[in-house]
Protein backbone atom coordinates (compact mmCIF):
# COMPACT_ATOMS: atom_id res chain seq x y z
CA UNK A 1 0.00 0.00 0.00
CA UNK A 2 1.31 3.41 -0.94
CA UNK A 3 1.46 6.02 1.80
CA UNK A 4 -1.02 8.87 1.52
CA UNK A 5 0.39 12.37 1.14
CA UNK A 6 -1.75 15.47 1.58
CA UNK A 7 -1.08 18.88 0.09
CA UNK A 8 0.21 20.16 3.45
CA UNK A 9 2.36 17.06 4.02
CA UNK A 10 4.07 17.75 0.71
CA UNK A 11 4.44 21.44 1.54
CA UNK A 12 6.04 20.72 4.91
CA UNK A 13 8.53 18.36 3.26
CA UNK A 14 9.44 20.62 0.36
CA UNK A 15 10.03 23.93 2.11
CA UNK A 16 12.96 22.75 4.30
CA UNK A 17 14.30 20.90 1.24
CA UNK A 18 14.13 24.10 -0.82
CA UNK A 19 15.80 26.16 1.90
CA UNK A 20 18.59 23.61 2.32
CA UNK A 21 19.18 23.50 -1.43
CA UNK A 22 19.54 27.29 -1.79
CA UNK A 23 19.33 29.09 1.60
CA UNK A 24 20.66 32.48 0.48
CA UNK A 25 18.62 32.81 -2.72
CA UNK A 26 15.49 31.57 -0.92
CA UNK A 27 15.81 34.28 1.76
CA UNK A 28 16.52 36.96 -0.84
CA UNK A 29 13.52 35.87 -2.91
CA UNK A 30 11.27 36.07 0.18
CA UNK A 31 12.62 39.54 1.04
CA UNK A 32 11.98 40.72 -2.52
CA UNK A 33 8.39 39.47 -2.29
CA UNK A 34 7.86 41.29 1.00
CA UNK A 35 9.22 44.60 -0.35
CA UNK A 36 7.23 44.18 -3.55
CA UNK A 37 4.01 43.72 -1.55
CA UNK A 38 4.68 46.90 0.40
CA UNK A 39 4.93 48.91 -2.83
CA UNK A 40 1.50 47.63 -3.90
CA UNK A 41 -0.05 48.41 -0.51
CA UNK A 42 1.64 51.80 -0.56
CA UNK A 43 0.03 52.49 -3.94
CA UNK A 44 -3.46 52.40 -2.39
CA UNK A 45 -2.51 54.84 0.36
CA UNK A 46 -0.75 57.11 -2.16
CA UNK A 47 -3.83 57.07 -4.44
CA UNK A 48 -6.12 58.06 -1.57
CA UNK A 49 -3.69 60.80 -0.57
CA UNK A 50 -3.68 62.28 -4.08
CA UNK A 51 -7.49 62.26 -4.49
CA UNK A 52 -8.03 63.64 -0.98
CA UNK A 53 -5.59 66.45 -1.83
CA UNK A 54 -7.52 67.18 -5.04
CA UNK A 55 -10.97 67.16 -3.44
CA UNK A 56 -10.03 68.67 -0.07
CA UNK A 57 -9.03 72.16 -1.25
CA UNK A 58 -11.53 74.91 -2.04
CA UNK A 59 -9.20 76.43 -4.65
CA UNK A 60 -7.57 73.59 -6.61
CA UNK A 61 -3.80 74.19 -6.51
CA UNK A 62 -1.22 72.30 -8.47
CA UNK A 63 1.38 72.83 -5.76
CA UNK A 64 -0.88 71.33 -3.08
CA UNK A 65 -1.21 68.16 -5.16
CA UNK A 66 2.42 67.94 -6.34
CA UNK A 67 3.83 66.04 -3.37
CA UNK A 68 1.01 63.38 -3.32
CA UNK A 69 1.41 63.05 -7.09
CA UNK A 70 5.16 62.52 -6.81
CA UNK A 71 4.63 60.00 -4.02
CA UNK A 72 2.17 58.02 -6.18
CA UNK A 73 4.54 58.19 -9.17
CA UNK A 74 7.44 57.00 -7.02
CA UNK A 75 5.43 54.10 -5.60
CA UNK A 76 4.24 53.08 -9.09
CA UNK A 77 7.81 53.19 -10.39
CA UNK A 78 8.97 51.08 -7.42
CA UNK A 79 6.25 48.53 -8.19
CA UNK A 80 7.56 48.02 -11.72
CA UNK A 81 11.19 47.85 -10.62
CA UNK A 82 10.42 45.27 -7.93
CA UNK A 83 8.30 43.27 -10.37
CA UNK A 84 11.23 43.05 -12.82
CA UNK A 85 13.76 42.16 -10.11
CA UNK A 86 11.48 39.47 -8.62
CA UNK A 87 10.88 37.82 -12.00
CA UNK A 88 14.60 37.89 -12.82
CA UNK A 89 15.64 36.45 -9.46
CA UNK A 90 13.14 33.60 -9.74
CA UNK A 91 15.17 32.11 -12.62
CA UNK A 92 18.36 32.28 -10.55
CA UNK A 93 16.63 30.50 -7.67
CA UNK A 94 15.18 27.90 -10.06
CA UNK A 95 18.58 26.98 -11.51
CA UNK A 96 20.27 26.72 -8.12
CA UNK A 97 17.47 24.63 -6.64
CA UNK A 98 16.99 22.20 -9.54
CA UNK A 99 20.63 21.12 -9.56
CA UNK A 100 20.69 20.45 -5.80
CA UNK A 101 17.38 18.58 -5.82
CA UNK A 102 18.56 16.37 -8.70
CA UNK A 103 21.66 15.54 -6.68
CA UNK A 104 19.44 14.66 -3.72
CA UNK A 105 17.45 12.20 -5.86
CA UNK A 106 20.58 10.70 -7.42
CA UNK A 107 22.12 10.10 -4.00
CA UNK A 108 18.91 8.46 -2.86
CA UNK A 109 18.98 6.13 -5.87
CA UNK A 110 22.51 4.98 -4.98
CA UNK A 111 21.16 3.81 -1.61
CA UNK A 112 18.25 1.80 -3.00
CA UNK A 113 18.32 -1.90 -3.73
CA UNK A 114 19.42 -2.23 -7.42
CA UNK A 115 16.70 -4.87 -7.87
CA UNK A 116 14.16 -2.03 -7.80
CA UNK A 117 15.35 -1.05 -11.27
CA UNK A 118 13.92 -4.29 -12.63
CA UNK A 119 10.44 -3.34 -11.35
CA UNK A 120 8.10 -1.62 -13.83
CA UNK A 121 6.12 0.05 -11.04
CA UNK A 122 9.31 1.55 -9.62
CA UNK A 123 10.40 2.80 -13.04
CA UNK A 124 7.03 4.53 -13.38
CA UNK A 125 7.51 6.13 -9.96
CA UNK A 126 11.02 7.21 -10.92
CA UNK A 127 9.68 8.83 -14.09
CA UNK A 128 7.16 10.74 -11.98
CA UNK A 129 9.87 11.71 -9.50
CA UNK A 130 11.99 13.19 -12.31
CA UNK A 131 8.96 15.16 -13.47
CA UNK A 132 8.55 16.35 -9.87
CA UNK A 133 12.08 17.79 -9.80
CA UNK A 134 11.13 20.15 -12.62
CA UNK A 135 8.32 21.76 -10.60
CA UNK A 136 9.87 21.87 -7.12
CA UNK A 137 11.47 25.34 -7.58
CA UNK A 138 8.22 26.74 -8.98
CA UNK A 139 6.24 25.11 -6.18
CA UNK A 140 8.54 26.51 -3.48
CA UNK A 141 8.74 29.96 -5.06
CA UNK A 142 4.95 30.03 -5.43
CA UNK A 143 4.58 29.24 -1.73
CA UNK A 144 7.04 32.03 -0.89
CA UNK A 145 5.13 34.36 -3.21
CA UNK A 146 1.81 33.51 -1.54
CA UNK A 147 3.19 34.13 1.95
CA UNK A 148 5.50 37.11 1.47
CA UNK A 149 3.89 38.94 -1.46
CA UNK A 150 0.20 38.08 -1.61
CA UNK A 151 -0.06 37.40 2.13
CA UNK A 152 1.47 40.71 3.18
CA UNK A 153 -0.45 42.63 0.52
CA UNK A 154 -3.81 41.09 1.42
CA UNK A 155 -3.13 41.63 5.13
CA UNK A 156 -2.45 45.31 4.44
CA UNK A 157 -5.44 45.83 2.11
CA UNK A 158 -7.67 43.77 4.42
CA UNK A 159 -6.78 45.98 7.38
CA UNK A 160 -7.41 49.03 5.23
CA UNK A 161 -10.83 47.79 4.01
CA UNK A 162 -11.89 46.67 7.47
CA UNK A 163 -11.02 50.11 8.83
CA UNK A 164 -13.14 51.76 6.13
CA UNK A 165 -16.12 49.38 6.21
CA UNK A 166 -15.90 45.80 7.62
CA UNK A 167 -18.60 44.43 5.32
CA UNK A 168 -16.36 45.18 2.31
CA UNK A 169 -13.71 42.77 3.52
CA UNK A 170 -16.21 40.08 4.51
CA UNK A 171 -18.00 40.20 1.12
CA UNK A 172 -14.72 39.97 -0.74
CA UNK A 173 -13.52 36.96 1.27
CA UNK A 174 -16.76 35.01 0.91
CA UNK A 175 -16.81 35.53 -2.84
CA UNK A 176 -13.53 33.65 -3.29
CA UNK A 177 -14.38 30.47 -1.40
CA UNK A 178 -15.94 28.87 -4.53
CA UNK A 179 -12.78 29.58 -6.54
CA UNK A 180 -10.72 27.93 -3.83
CA UNK A 181 -13.05 24.92 -3.86
CA UNK A 182 -12.55 24.63 -7.63
CA UNK A 183 -8.79 24.34 -7.13
CA UNK A 184 -9.18 21.60 -4.52
CA UNK A 185 -11.19 19.58 -7.05
CA UNK A 186 -8.61 20.40 -9.72
CA UNK A 187 -5.79 19.11 -7.54
CA UNK A 188 -7.47 15.72 -7.05
CA UNK A 189 -8.18 15.37 -10.77
CA UNK A 190 -4.59 16.13 -11.81
CA UNK A 191 -3.09 13.90 -9.12
CA UNK A 192 -5.06 11.01 -10.63
CA UNK A 193 -3.96 12.12 -14.11
CA UNK A 194 -0.29 11.97 -13.08
CA UNK A 195 -0.71 8.41 -11.81
CA UNK A 196 -2.17 7.35 -15.17
CA UNK A 197 0.28 9.35 -17.32
CA UNK A 198 3.65 8.05 -16.08
CA UNK A 199 3.58 4.67 -17.92
CA UNK A 200 2.40 6.39 -21.11
CA UNK A 201 5.07 9.08 -20.74
CA UNK A 202 7.80 6.43 -20.44
CA UNK A 203 6.55 4.77 -23.64
CA UNK A 204 6.30 8.15 -25.36
CA UNK A 205 9.89 9.04 -24.43
CA UNK A 206 11.18 5.63 -25.52
CA UNK A 207 9.52 5.81 -28.94
CA UNK A 208 10.82 9.35 -29.34
CA UNK A 209 14.34 8.05 -28.67
CA UNK A 210 13.96 5.33 -31.31
CA UNK A 211 13.15 8.05 -33.83
CA UNK A 212 15.73 10.67 -32.87
CA UNK A 213 18.63 9.23 -30.85
CA UNK A 214 21.95 8.44 -32.51
CA UNK A 215 21.91 5.01 -30.84
CA UNK A 216 18.85 3.99 -32.89
CA UNK A 217 18.73 6.01 -36.08
CA UNK A 218 20.97 3.78 -38.26
CA UNK A 219 18.96 0.63 -37.63
CA UNK A 220 15.64 2.50 -37.67
CA UNK A 221 16.36 3.85 -41.17
CA UNK A 222 18.16 0.86 -42.65
CA UNK A 223 15.40 -1.57 -41.65
CA UNK A 224 12.67 0.81 -42.76
CA UNK A 225 10.95 0.79 -39.35
CA UNK A 226 10.73 4.56 -38.94
CA UNK A 227 7.02 4.55 -39.82
CA UNK A 228 6.35 1.75 -37.35
CA UNK A 229 7.93 3.60 -34.43
CA UNK A 230 6.39 6.89 -35.56
CA UNK A 231 2.98 5.20 -35.45
CA UNK A 232 3.61 3.98 -31.88
CA UNK A 233 4.93 7.41 -30.91
CA UNK A 234 1.85 9.12 -32.35
CA UNK A 235 -0.58 6.70 -30.70
CA UNK A 236 1.04 7.10 -27.29
CA UNK A 237 1.16 10.88 -27.63
CA UNK A 238 -2.52 10.88 -28.62
CA UNK A 239 -3.49 8.82 -25.56
CA UNK A 240 -1.45 11.09 -23.29
CA UNK A 241 -2.97 14.22 -24.83
CA UNK A 242 -6.50 12.79 -24.61
CA UNK A 243 -6.17 12.04 -20.89
CA UNK A 244 -4.83 15.56 -20.26
CA UNK A 245 -7.67 17.10 -22.31
CA UNK A 246 -10.30 15.14 -20.38
CA UNK A 247 -8.88 16.35 -17.06
CA UNK A 248 -8.63 19.95 -18.29
CA UNK A 249 -12.20 19.94 -19.63
CA UNK A 250 -13.64 18.51 -16.42
CA UNK A 251 -11.90 21.00 -14.16
CA UNK A 252 -12.53 23.97 -16.48
CA UNK A 253 -16.32 23.41 -16.39
CA UNK A 254 -16.31 23.18 -12.58
CA UNK A 255 -14.13 26.28 -12.30
CA UNK A 256 -16.33 28.27 -14.70
CA UNK A 257 -19.43 27.61 -12.60
CA UNK A 258 -17.75 28.43 -9.31
CA UNK A 259 -16.00 31.55 -10.63
CA UNK A 260 -19.39 33.09 -11.44
CA UNK A 261 -19.87 33.50 -7.68
CA UNK A 262 -16.57 35.32 -7.43
CA UNK A 263 -17.64 37.88 -10.04
CA UNK A 264 -20.89 38.37 -8.13
CA UNK A 265 -18.85 39.08 -4.99
CA UNK A 266 -16.83 41.73 -6.81
CA UNK A 267 -20.03 43.39 -8.00
CA UNK A 268 -21.45 43.37 -4.46
CA UNK A 269 -18.25 44.91 -3.07
CA UNK A 270 -18.33 47.66 -5.70
CA UNK A 271 -21.97 48.42 -4.86
CA UNK A 272 -21.24 48.62 -1.11
CA UNK A 273 -18.29 50.91 -1.81
CA UNK A 274 -20.48 53.22 -3.92
CA UNK A 275 -23.28 53.44 -1.32
CA UNK A 276 -20.77 54.09 1.49
CA UNK A 277 -19.27 56.99 -0.48
CA UNK A 278 -22.69 58.47 -1.30
CA UNK A 279 -23.70 58.32 2.38
CA UNK A 280 -20.50 60.04 3.44
CA UNK A 281 -19.09 57.07 5.36
CA UNK A 282 -15.85 57.21 3.39
CA UNK A 283 -14.12 60.03 1.53
CA UNK A 284 -13.94 60.47 -2.22
CA UNK A 285 -10.22 59.80 -2.03
CA UNK A 286 -10.83 56.52 -0.23
CA UNK A 287 -13.49 55.62 -2.82
CA UNK A 288 -11.08 56.31 -5.69
CA UNK A 289 -8.28 54.36 -4.04
CA UNK A 290 -10.40 51.36 -3.08
CA UNK A 291 -12.34 51.30 -6.37
CA UNK A 292 -9.05 51.23 -8.27
CA UNK A 293 -7.67 48.65 -5.83
CA UNK A 294 -10.72 46.37 -6.02
CA UNK A 295 -9.90 45.40 -9.58
CA UNK A 296 -6.30 44.76 -8.56
CA UNK A 297 -7.41 42.79 -5.51
CA UNK A 298 -9.80 40.72 -7.59
CA UNK A 299 -7.13 40.10 -10.23
CA UNK A 300 -4.54 39.10 -7.64
CA UNK A 301 -6.95 36.79 -5.82
CA UNK A 302 -7.87 35.17 -9.12
CA UNK A 303 -4.17 34.92 -9.92
CA UNK A 304 -3.27 33.31 -6.61
CA UNK A 305 -6.16 30.83 -6.70
CA UNK A 306 -6.40 30.05 -10.40
CA UNK A 307 -2.80 30.44 -11.52
CA UNK A 308 -0.59 29.73 -8.52
CA UNK A 309 -2.67 27.40 -6.36
CA UNK A 310 -3.95 25.85 -9.58
CA UNK A 311 -0.38 25.23 -10.77
CA UNK A 312 0.53 23.82 -7.37
CA UNK A 313 -2.45 21.47 -7.54
CA UNK A 314 -1.45 20.38 -11.04
CA UNK A 315 2.05 19.64 -9.75
CA UNK A 316 1.09 17.92 -6.51
CA UNK A 317 0.91 14.47 -8.10
CA UNK A 318 4.45 14.77 -9.45
CA UNK A 319 5.75 16.05 -6.12
CA UNK A 320 4.06 13.24 -4.20
CA UNK A 321 5.91 10.71 -6.34
CA UNK A 322 9.20 12.54 -5.84
CA UNK A 323 8.74 12.38 -2.06
CA UNK A 324 7.56 8.77 -2.31
CA UNK A 325 10.89 7.81 -3.92
CA UNK A 326 12.78 9.72 -1.20
CA UNK A 327 10.82 7.76 1.44
CA UNK A 328 11.60 4.35 -0.05
CA UNK A 329 13.46 1.96 2.25
CA UNK A 330 17.19 1.98 1.66
CA UNK A 331 19.64 -0.86 1.45
CA UNK A 332 21.70 -0.75 4.63
CA UNK A 333 24.24 -2.91 6.42
CA UNK A 334 27.25 -2.81 8.69
CA UNK A 335 30.71 -1.96 7.41
CA UNK A 336 33.23 -4.76 7.12
CA UNK A 337 36.59 -5.67 5.67
CA UNK A 338 36.79 -8.15 2.82
CA UNK A 339 39.10 -11.14 3.11
CA UNK A 340 39.23 -12.75 -0.31
CA UNK A 341 41.37 -15.57 1.06
CA UNK A 342 37.97 -16.99 2.08
CA UNK A 343 36.74 -16.78 -1.51
CA UNK A 344 33.09 -16.33 -2.53
CA UNK A 345 30.45 -18.74 -1.33
CA UNK A 346 26.78 -19.15 -2.32
CA UNK A 347 24.67 -21.26 0.02
CA UNK A 348 21.39 -22.51 -1.48
CA UNK A 349 20.49 -19.08 -2.92
CA UNK A 350 17.30 -18.19 -4.78
CA UNK A 351 16.12 -14.94 -6.30
CA UNK A 352 13.04 -13.55 -8.04
CA UNK A 353 12.74 -10.11 -9.59
CA UNK A 354 10.23 -7.63 -8.12
CA UNK A 355 6.71 -8.19 -9.39
CA UNK A 356 7.50 -11.66 -10.78
CA UNK A 357 6.59 -14.99 -9.26
CA UNK A 358 9.03 -17.13 -11.26
CA UNK A 359 12.45 -17.64 -9.69
CA UNK A 360 15.35 -16.41 -11.84
CA UNK A 361 17.81 -18.42 -9.69
CA UNK A 362 16.75 -21.55 -7.80
CA UNK A 363 18.60 -23.19 -4.88
CA UNK A 364 22.12 -22.56 -6.24
CA UNK A 365 25.19 -23.44 -4.17
CA UNK A 366 28.80 -22.93 -5.29
CA UNK A 367 32.19 -21.72 -4.14
CA UNK A 368 34.85 -19.66 -5.90
CA UNK A 369 38.13 -20.30 -4.04
CA UNK A 370 40.79 -17.62 -3.89
CA UNK A 371 43.02 -17.72 -6.95
CA UNK A 372 40.60 -19.80 -9.00
CA UNK A 373 38.59 -19.00 -12.12
CA UNK A 374 35.05 -20.29 -12.42
CA UNK A 375 33.09 -20.19 -15.68
CA UNK A 376 29.30 -20.08 -15.75
CA UNK A 377 27.81 -21.19 -19.04
CA UNK A 378 24.32 -21.67 -20.39
CA UNK A 379 21.98 -20.49 -23.05
CA UNK A 380 20.31 -17.07 -23.00
CA UNK A 381 17.84 -16.81 -20.13
CA UNK A 382 19.54 -19.52 -18.07
CA UNK A 383 20.03 -17.12 -15.12
CA UNK A 384 23.78 -16.53 -15.55
CA UNK A 385 23.71 -12.72 -15.26
CA UNK A 386 21.33 -12.82 -12.29
CA UNK A 387 23.66 -15.23 -10.50
CA UNK A 388 26.60 -12.87 -11.13
CA UNK A 389 24.66 -9.97 -9.63
CA UNK A 390 24.03 -12.09 -6.56
CA UNK A 391 27.65 -13.23 -6.26
CA UNK A 392 28.94 -9.65 -6.50
CA UNK A 393 26.47 -8.41 -3.89
CA UNK A 394 24.59 -6.22 -6.34
CA UNK A 395 21.40 -8.13 -5.54
CA UNK A 396 20.56 -9.75 -2.23
CA UNK A 397 19.14 -13.28 -2.43
CA UNK A 398 15.46 -13.93 -1.67
CA UNK A 399 16.62 -17.08 0.10
CA UNK A 400 19.97 -18.50 1.17
CA UNK A 401 23.25 -16.62 1.70
CA UNK A 402 26.03 -15.12 -0.38
CA UNK A 403 29.34 -14.73 1.47
CA UNK A 404 31.85 -12.44 -0.32
CA UNK A 405 35.28 -12.35 1.28
CA UNK A 406 33.82 -13.55 4.56
CA UNK A 407 30.99 -10.95 4.57
CA UNK A 408 27.30 -11.81 4.28
CA UNK A 409 25.94 -9.53 1.51
CA UNK A 410 22.52 -9.38 3.21
CA UNK A 411 24.01 -7.84 6.36
CA UNK A 412 26.97 -5.84 5.02
CA UNK A 413 26.88 -2.31 3.62
CA UNK A 414 27.04 -2.22 -0.20
CA UNK A 415 30.17 -0.02 -0.15
CA UNK A 416 32.04 -2.65 1.86
CA UNK A 417 30.95 -5.48 -0.47
CA UNK A 418 31.81 -3.65 -3.70
CA UNK A 419 35.29 -2.67 -2.55
CA UNK A 420 37.83 -4.85 -4.32
CA UNK A 421 35.38 -6.08 -6.97
CA UNK A 422 35.62 -5.18 -10.65
CA UNK A 423 33.68 -6.33 -13.66
CA UNK A 424 33.16 -6.06 -17.39
CA UNK A 425 29.58 -6.57 -18.47
CA UNK A 426 27.70 -7.25 -21.65
CA UNK A 427 25.79 -3.96 -21.51
CA UNK A 428 28.84 -1.74 -21.13
CA UNK A 429 28.67 2.04 -21.35
CA UNK A 430 30.14 4.24 -24.09
CA UNK A 431 31.09 7.34 -22.14
CA UNK A 432 31.43 10.50 -24.19
CA UNK A 433 34.84 11.31 -22.77
CA UNK A 434 38.47 10.98 -23.77
CA UNK A 435 40.04 7.53 -24.03
CA UNK A 436 42.01 8.11 -20.82
CA UNK A 437 38.89 9.27 -18.95
CA UNK A 438 36.95 6.22 -20.18
CA UNK A 439 39.53 4.03 -18.43
CA UNK A 440 40.33 6.23 -15.44
CA UNK A 441 36.72 6.71 -14.29
CA UNK A 442 37.01 3.40 -12.40
CA UNK A 443 39.86 5.02 -10.45
CA UNK A 444 40.69 4.44 -6.82
CA UNK A 445 43.26 7.25 -6.78
CA UNK A 446 42.92 10.99 -7.53
CA UNK A 447 45.52 11.23 -10.31
CA UNK A 448 45.40 8.86 -13.29
CA UNK A 449 48.35 6.50 -13.69
CA UNK A 450 49.04 7.05 -17.38
CA UNK A 451 51.48 4.15 -17.69
CA UNK A 452 48.94 1.80 -16.10
CA UNK A 453 46.21 3.09 -18.40
CA UNK A 454 48.45 2.31 -21.38
CA UNK A 455 49.20 -1.17 -20.00
CA UNK A 456 45.55 -2.17 -19.53
CA UNK A 457 44.71 -0.81 -22.98
CA UNK A 458 47.44 -2.99 -24.42
CA UNK A 459 46.26 -6.01 -22.42
CA UNK A 460 42.69 -5.50 -23.71
CA UNK A 461 43.91 -5.15 -27.31
CA UNK A 462 42.93 -1.48 -27.75
CA UNK A 463 44.79 0.27 -30.56
CA UNK A 464 47.28 2.65 -28.92
CA UNK A 465 47.24 5.00 -31.93
CA UNK A 466 43.78 6.15 -30.83
CA UNK A 467 45.49 8.59 -28.47
CA UNK A 468 44.74 8.87 -24.75
CA UNK A 469 43.39 12.41 -25.04
CA UNK A 470 41.14 11.79 -28.04
CA UNK A 471 37.44 12.44 -27.43
CA UNK A 472 35.43 9.27 -28.12
CA UNK A 473 32.27 10.97 -29.37
CA UNK A 474 31.45 12.57 -32.73
CA UNK A 475 28.89 14.79 -30.93
CA UNK A 476 31.76 16.50 -29.10
CA UNK A 477 34.04 16.81 -32.12
CA UNK A 478 35.71 13.47 -31.42
CA UNK A 479 36.07 10.13 -33.15
CA UNK A 480 33.68 7.22 -33.51
CA UNK A 481 34.61 3.62 -32.66
CA UNK A 482 33.33 0.22 -33.69
CA UNK A 483 31.45 -2.03 -31.31
CA UNK A 484 34.48 -4.29 -30.95
CA UNK A 485 36.75 -1.38 -30.05
CA UNK A 486 34.28 -0.17 -27.44
CA UNK A 487 34.13 -3.64 -25.92
CA UNK A 488 37.91 -3.73 -25.59
CA UNK A 489 37.81 -0.33 -23.88
CA UNK A 490 35.18 -1.63 -21.42
CA UNK A 491 37.48 -4.58 -20.66
CA UNK A 492 40.42 -2.24 -20.07
CA UNK A 493 38.22 -0.15 -17.76
CA UNK A 494 37.45 -3.21 -15.65
CA UNK A 495 41.09 -4.25 -15.53
CA UNK A 496 42.21 -0.78 -14.42
CA UNK A 497 40.20 -0.91 -11.20
CA UNK A 498 42.18 -2.43 -8.30
CA UNK A 499 40.46 -5.71 -7.45
CA UNK A 500 40.68 -9.14 -5.88
CA UNK A 501 37.48 -10.43 -7.48
CA UNK A 502 36.92 -9.77 -11.18
CA UNK A 503 33.96 -10.73 -13.33
CA UNK A 504 33.66 -10.93 -17.12
CA UNK A 505 29.96 -11.20 -17.91
CA UNK A 506 29.70 -11.85 -21.68
CA UNK A 507 31.74 -8.76 -22.60
CA UNK A 508 32.89 -10.04 -26.01
CA UNK A 509 29.64 -10.35 -27.98
CA UNK A 510 30.91 -8.06 -30.77
CA UNK A 511 34.29 -9.81 -31.07
CA UNK A 512 34.92 -12.86 -33.23
CA UNK A 513 35.52 -16.20 -31.44
CA UNK A 514 39.27 -16.29 -32.11
CA UNK A 515 39.77 -12.77 -30.80
CA UNK A 516 37.51 -13.65 -27.87
CA UNK A 517 39.76 -16.58 -26.96
CA UNK A 518 42.82 -14.31 -27.06
CA UNK A 519 41.20 -11.83 -24.67
CA UNK A 520 40.10 -14.54 -22.26
CA UNK A 521 43.59 -16.02 -22.31
CA UNK A 522 44.97 -12.64 -21.30
CA UNK A 523 42.25 -12.37 -18.68
CA UNK A 524 43.27 -15.75 -17.25
CA UNK A 525 46.84 -14.52 -16.83
CA UNK A 526 45.73 -11.22 -15.25
CA UNK A 527 43.36 -13.04 -12.88
CA UNK A 528 46.08 -15.19 -11.35
CA UNK A 529 45.93 -15.04 -7.57
CA UNK A 530 42.39 -13.60 -7.62
CA UNK A 531 38.86 -14.88 -7.43
CA UNK A 532 37.55 -14.61 -10.97
CA UNK A 533 34.36 -15.40 -12.81
CA UNK A 534 33.70 -15.81 -16.52
CA UNK A 535 30.10 -15.79 -17.75
CA UNK A 536 29.35 -16.76 -21.32
CA UNK A 537 27.02 -18.70 -23.57
CA UNK A 538 29.93 -19.17 -26.03
CA UNK A 539 32.08 -22.04 -24.79
CA UNK A 540 35.39 -21.46 -26.60
CA UNK A 541 36.86 -19.65 -23.61
CA UNK A 542 35.07 -21.46 -20.80
CA UNK A 543 37.61 -24.30 -21.04
CA UNK A 544 40.23 -21.91 -19.65
CA UNK A 545 38.49 -21.94 -16.25
CA UNK A 546 39.46 -24.24 -13.40
CA UNK A 547 35.83 -25.27 -13.09
CA UNK A 548 32.74 -24.83 -15.27
CA UNK A 549 29.19 -24.51 -13.97
CA UNK A 550 26.36 -25.24 -16.42
CA UNK A 551 23.06 -23.45 -15.82
CA UNK A 552 19.60 -24.03 -17.23
CA UNK A 553 16.35 -22.33 -16.16
CA UNK A 554 17.96 -20.79 -13.08
CA UNK A 555 19.49 -24.02 -11.77
CA UNK A 556 22.92 -25.64 -11.86
CA UNK A 557 22.52 -28.77 -13.97
CA UNK A 558 26.18 -29.85 -14.19
CA UNK A 559 29.69 -28.94 -13.00
CA UNK A 560 33.22 -30.00 -13.87
CA UNK A 561 36.23 -29.18 -16.01
CA UNK A 562 35.98 -28.80 -19.77
CA UNK A 563 37.24 -32.34 -20.34
CA UNK A 564 34.95 -33.84 -17.68
CA UNK A 565 31.85 -32.15 -19.09
CA UNK A 566 32.66 -33.25 -22.66
CA UNK A 567 33.24 -36.82 -21.54
CA UNK A 568 29.59 -37.32 -20.59
CA UNK A 569 26.26 -36.57 -22.23
CA UNK A 570 24.66 -33.35 -21.06
CA UNK A 571 23.85 -29.74 -21.80
CA UNK A 572 27.51 -28.68 -22.04
CA UNK A 573 28.35 -31.37 -24.58
CA UNK A 574 25.31 -30.38 -26.66
CA UNK A 575 26.31 -26.72 -26.64
CA UNK A 576 29.95 -27.52 -27.45
CA UNK A 577 28.97 -29.64 -30.44
CA UNK A 578 26.68 -26.90 -31.75
CA UNK A 579 29.34 -24.20 -31.34
CA UNK A 580 32.47 -26.15 -32.36
CA UNK A 581 32.26 -24.88 -35.93
CA UNK A 582 32.84 -21.33 -34.65
CA UNK A 583 36.35 -22.30 -33.60
CA UNK A 584 37.36 -24.32 -36.69
CA UNK A 585 39.39 -22.70 -39.44
CA UNK A 586 38.07 -23.15 -42.96
CA UNK A 587 41.27 -23.11 -45.05
CA UNK A 588 39.60 -22.52 -48.41
CA UNK A 589 37.26 -19.79 -47.29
Amino acid sequence: MKKKYTFFNVLLRLMPMQFKAAPGPTLINSALGFIHSLTWAGGIIATQGLFDAITGTGQLSFWNCLIPLLILAGVTFAQQIMNGISNFYYHILEMKTTGKIKTLLHRKLTRLDPAYFEDTAFLDDLNKANEGIKVIPHFAVTYSLIVFFYGVYFAAIGTYLFHLKPILLITLLISFFPALLAQIVRGKVFTKLEEQSAPLRREYEYYQNTLCDREYFKETRSLGVFKFFHMLFSQTMLLLTRKTWQAERKTALIQLLLNTTSFAGLAASSYLLFTATMSGEISVGAFAAVFAALRTVFYLMQEIITMHIGAMNRSIGKLVNFIRVLDMSERTGVDGKLDFNQGIVAENISFSYPGREEMAVKAVSLKIPDGKTIAIVGENGAGKTTLVRLLTGLYRPSGGKVIVGGLDTAETSPASVYKGISGVFQNYQRYKMTLKENIFLSKTEDIPDTSRVENVLKEAGVETELGLDNMLSPEFDGIDLSGGQWQRISIARGLYRVNRFIVLDEPTAAIDPIEETRIYTQFQRLAQGKCSLIVTHRLGSAKLAHKIIVMEKGEIVDTGTHEELLSRPGKYAEMWKAQAQWYQRVDNF
